[in-house]
């Protein structure tokens, strides 16, 4: 069985997790190199991969320097640095696995996918949640005609304060200019998903949202502009030594630190925005609430939810159908299936895979689909998200951050695609 090789370029969260896949498809796939500017995250991963020195690199760049190393490369640097990397990887001879998103403007997009047509080089974006059981189950029941004619869909993604507080207020996402909007950032998966049930496009999109609690106004009274310095606010489910000492040595502990401990964590908290009050962070413009409403090419309306201001993390998705309708609950691993006229099915996920670890086991599916596209097999490739298709639900998000910004205005996507 022929291995395909990977070279790495960003071992942050995201790459670090696709590059250990190796330990669970050992025969399948061969990480050759790494890169990142933090020779700490390269160290860490190595130890894992135990490459040789020279197949450590400290930019993209660099590694971009070499030959030709690897079947495919891995995109997973800052989200404004895509448009760079991937544009020199494709030039370069690679197929690549682009972390999502594509880019941070819909003319870097464009640019990335003309490139891969120029260059006959494939890319496979990173949508894990289309590999996932619970997604693959309702585009079944949907694609089978279960439920009939897809009508309307009701979803949410509940980010989970712990998880909106880290990413979305103290981190690398916290700043909509320097990184991208919110509905690009964390719900370009919830775009392409409700494209992929479907089977549609979209015509119309409007949405409405702001950032109404993460500010000054909601400051504690005599709240330190650093949570290490003495903050006497005991019950503040975002102090930060609490949030992340609990977390130790797991997500999101490990994004301060590889090999997080209470010590280098302090470290960390006294020099970064990861130990700033939540209510004081001076540069944080993302929303921390949004509802962004689809009308699709055949009549079907999607109401999508993304909220911060949840307990758990999850996702959550009510489709309606002219025959029946599918309640689902992405962590629960649970879908309740309602034909009319029948009585109530609940089918529990739990039993169909085994492992639900990295996006409800997403991130392993794909990586596992992800091989066997580039290697050639024969396999069902329709949770594959090509370049092409990936596009789609990153103009969207475009369309429906220019809405937002401009108080809701409904947006034609024929008329806005003249525009890119």
């Amino acid at each position: 069985m022929k291995k395909v090789s990977f070279a790495v370029m960003g071992v942050g969260n995201r790459g670090t997790r696709y590059a250990v896949m190796q330990q669970k498809y050992p025969e399948e796939m061969e990480v050759v190199a790494i890169a990142d500017n933090r020779p700490v995250r390269l160290e860490s991963l190595n130890k894992v991969l135990r490459l040789p020195a020279e197949r450590l690199f400290l930019s993209g760049e660099e590694m971009l320097a070499q030959p030709k190393l690897a079947d495919v490369m891995v995109i997973a640097t800052q989200d404004k640095q895509h448009r760079e990397h991937a544009v020199a990887a494709l030039e370069k001879g690679y197929d690549l696995l682009l972390e999502k998103p594509i880019a941070v403007t819909a003319e870097d997009c464009k640019a990335i996918a003309e490139t891969a047509h120029r260059c006959g080089r494939r890319i496979i974006v990173c949508h894990v949640l289309r590999y996932t059981v619970f997604y693959q189950q309702i585009k079944k029941l949907i694609d089978d005609g279960v439920i009939g004619k897809v009508e309307s869909i009701e979803a949410a993604e509940q980010v989970g304060y712990y998880h909106y507080a880290h990413s979305y207020v103290r981190g690398n996402w916290h700043n909509s200019v320097e990184s991208s909007p919110m509905i690009l950032a964390k719900s370009c998966h919830d775009l392409d998903l409700f494209l992929w049930l479907t089977g549609r496009k979209c015509k119309k999109v409007t949405s409405f949202g702001s950032q109404s609690y993460f500010n000054k106004e909601h400051c504690p009274p005599n709240a330190p502009p650093r949570c290490t310095d003495g903050c006497p606010v005991e019950d503040c489910p975002y102090h930060a030594q609490k949030f992340y000492y609990s977390r130790i040595p797991g997500w999101p502990a490990n994004v301060l630190h590889p090999e997080p401990t209470e010590e280098n964590i302090l470290e960390i908290l006294k020099n970064t925005d990861y130990g700033r009050c939540v209510f004081q962070m001076p540069d944080n413009d993302v929303v921390d609430h949004e509802v962004t409403n689809l009308l699709m090419d055949d009549g079907t309306t999607v109401t999508f939810t993304m909220t911060g201001f949840s307990n758990q993390q999850t996702r959550t998705i009510h489709v309606f159908g002219s025959k029946g309708d599918v309640v689902g609950d992405f962590k629960a691993r649970t879908l309740s299936i309602r034909v009319f006229g029948k009585e109530e099915e609940t089918i529990d996920l739990s039993p169909l895979y085994d492992d639900f670890t990295g996006h409800g086991g997403g991130d392993g599916r794909m990586i596992k689909d992800v091989i066997r596209f580039y290697r050639g097999d024969d396999f069902d490739t329709s949770a594959i998200t090509m370049i092409d298709r990936s596009t789609e639900s990153h103009y969207l998000a475009f369309a429906a951050e220019h809405s937002r910004i401009h108080d809701g205005v409904c947006i034609d996507m024929d008329e806005f695609m003249k525009t890119i």
